[in-house]
């Protein structure tokens, strides 16, 4: 291992869980091709690798801390949205199918819902 590989530190990248226990970025993961699904592997790998580093053409700023991380197969085009949070770490809350020019509020919405829900279950563990 080279010397510049010893002093860059990894982010972590976490999978936002519901209170239920499941993981909706996991399971959006899992409902895609085995090539989509790599495709998006590789580009969490970057995630954990660059941090708030990356740019473009993997990663996006939306708005107000969300990020997306850009994945294509073909005409097939998908979205992972996340946010960082103190300590090095990235929390992957969402993924969905772009359809549409412009990231769907939905999707933006649910991702600042489960973040909201994160940092509020992650304070009361102090």
């Amino acid at each position: 291992m080279s010397k510049k590989n010893d002093m860059v530190q990894k982010y972590e990248v976490i999978f936002y869980d519901l209170p239920n226990g499941t993981e909706p970025a996991i399971d959006f993961i899992n409902s895609q091709s085995i090539k989509m699904t790599a495709k998006i592997l590789r580009t969490i790998g970057l995630l954990e690798e660059y941090g708030p580093t990356l740019r473009m053409p993997y990663s996006k700023h939306l708005e107000d801390g969300i990020f997306e991380l850009r994945m294509q197969v073909g005409t097939d085009i998908t979205r992972i949205l996340y946010f960082f949070i103190v300590g090095q770490k990235a929390i992957i809350t969402n993924g969905f199918v772009k359809k549409t020019q412009t990231t769907p509020l939905i999707e933006l919405d649910k991702a600042k819902k489960y973040r909201e829900e994160y940092l509020a279950r992650s304070s009361g563990k102090e």
